[in-house]
């Protein structure tokens, strides 16, 4: 896309600017400001409700007992347990194993310090869901 064609329409950004690259007169590429893309806002906002539909379903199963507290705190953070397992250094099965609820309960707290690490979740709250009215995502 050349510099004068850069999208300039209203978005998430709400009145922040954020950098894209472009083609110059002369063929090169260079950095240049936009207010955003409608096409962007629209993607992004359906990337949003999706996410927040996939976390109530976590929700849903941890309050039914399917799942552990650990799975609705790497679910808000956009995680997966491969993500989760990289990111802890610990192995993938073991992740997929913690996210039952009975397994969960019985780790040991050296282990639940570094998920609460690598979650960013406070050690106490790492075993609970935030209430409904209070879920916020992270940030």
């Amino acid at each position: 896309m050349r510099e004068e064609e850069v999208p300039q329409d209203d978005s998430y950004y709400d009145g922040h600017l954020r950098a894209c690259y472009a083609v110059d007169r002369q063929g090169r590429y260079v950095l240049v400001t936009s207010r955003g893309w409608q096409a962007e806002t629209v993607a992004t906002a359906v990337t949003v409700a999706h996410m927040a539909e996939q976390l109530e379903s976590v929700r849903a199963d941890v309050e039914a007992g399917r799942l552990s507290a650990l799975a609705y705190h790497m679910t808000a953070r956009m995680m997966t347990p491969d993500l989760l397992a990289a990111s802890c250094g610990i192995c993938r099965w073991r992740v997929k194993r913690h996210l039952r609820p009975g397994v969960f309960s019985r780790l040991p707290e050296r282990l639940l310090i570094r998920y609460a690490e690598c979650l960013d979740v406070p050690l106490e709250r790492l075993s609970t869901i935030p209430d409904r009215a209070r879920a916020t995502p992270p940030g």
